[in-house]
């Protein structure tokens, strides 16, 4: 498959410019000792912009960043703006269920020279809808880059009404949604509700439903596997292929399933190794796949055409081959 090249999507949408298309939610790195492999890092910083992703979200949930202390964090935001220099946007994860903590960390990856910053939303404590409303006002009053407010009530507990996101789309930067719900009744709430709010989607298996209602693309856990891949599919559907976008969606449904059998990041890092990425182990509480589900996925990666590292070309060349085509 040839690379696409980044393309404009629903411009009508000006306050979310460069947000659109595929963004991987890249994986930390980790050496032997478990503390994060910078140099490692660079080399899939540089083959996610090789293939054609639209932007990286440094120190999201499949960045682990729960279990990164506050200056890791900042170190990894630092080190993926400079690789990048200004070429994809680079979006720092700075959630957080103390408002103030998220705070710090807005600020400090602004600083860092994040070009913009994805906040999920308070999990554990929650929040009635006005604190929530302010826990996002609160950082987004403060920096000056746009936010992407994250929802996934899977993992946090807690669902943004849909009258709590037509608030927050009238400050000024705060431009996106990353939607990981799964319902796309609530999806096609938002787009009547808080049209200048664009949405992303948060589920690699709903990326082109939710395009199909006004989307402008993903955030991506399987791009960190099949970058090209995500990318044609949300190039296709913006470019009016919505055939060619809808046969990838569905050719690559089955190895999504299967980066998710467990708890991410746990099968997206196993796949990464599998394919010789080695990128390392997990952290404490998360742990190695079982073999049972890890041969699931070593299989679905053997029938999805995704190519071991020994069978690609340098950097700037094509880095998987689908032979299911």
């Amino acid at each position: 498959m040839e690379h696409h090249n980044p393309i404009n999507y629903n411009t009508a949408l000006t306050r979310a410019d460069g947000y659109y298309g595929s963004f991987v939610a890249i994986v930390t790195p980790f050496d032997g000792d478990l503390n994060v492999n910078f140099e490692k890092l660079t080399e899939l910083v540089e083959w996610q912009i090789a293939e054609g992703s639209s932007g990286i979200v440094a120190c999201g949930t499949t960045g682990e960043a729960s279990t990164l202390d506050d200056d890791e964090r900042l170190a990894v935001v630092a080190h993926v703006v400079k690789v990048v220099n200004k070429r994809i946007p680079v979006v720092a994860g700075t959630g957080s269920n103390n408002s103030r903590h998220s705070l710090h960390l807005s600020l400090s990856a602004e600083k860092e020279g994040a070009d913009g910053l994805l906040l999920i939303t308070p999990y554990y404590n929650k929040s009635n809808d006005e604190g929530l409303y302010r826990h996002f006002k609160l950082v987004a009053d403060a920096v000056h880059i746009p936010i992407i407010v994250y929802n996934i009530p899977g993992r946090t507990g807690l669902n943004i009404p849909v009258p709590t996101l037509k608030r927050l789309a009238q400050i000024e930067n705060i431009v996106a949604i990353k939607e990981a719900g799964g319902n796309l009744d609530y999806v096609l709430k938002i787009a009547k509700e808080a049209p200048n709010l664009a949405i992303l989607s948060g589920n690699d298996s709903q990326v082109i439903p939710i395009m199909s209602v006004g989307g402008r693309g993903v955030i991506s856990t399987s791009a960190n596997v099949f970058p090209n891949a995500m990318a044609a599919m949300c190039d296709a559907f913006a470019q009016g292929n919505t055939r060619e976008a809808a046969r990838l969606q569905v050719l690559y449904a089955n190895v999504i399933e299967s980066l998710f059998l467990e708890v991410n990041p746990i099968p997206v890092k196993a796949a990464m190794n599998l394919l010789g990425w080695n990128v390392g182990g997990y952290r404490l509480p998360l742990y190695p796949m079982s073999e049972k589900n890890r041969t699931v996925l070593e299989e679905e990666l053997r029938k999805a055409g995704v190519c071991k590292m020994e069978k690609r070309n340098n950097l700037t060349g094509k880095r998987y081959e689908n032979k299911n085509k």
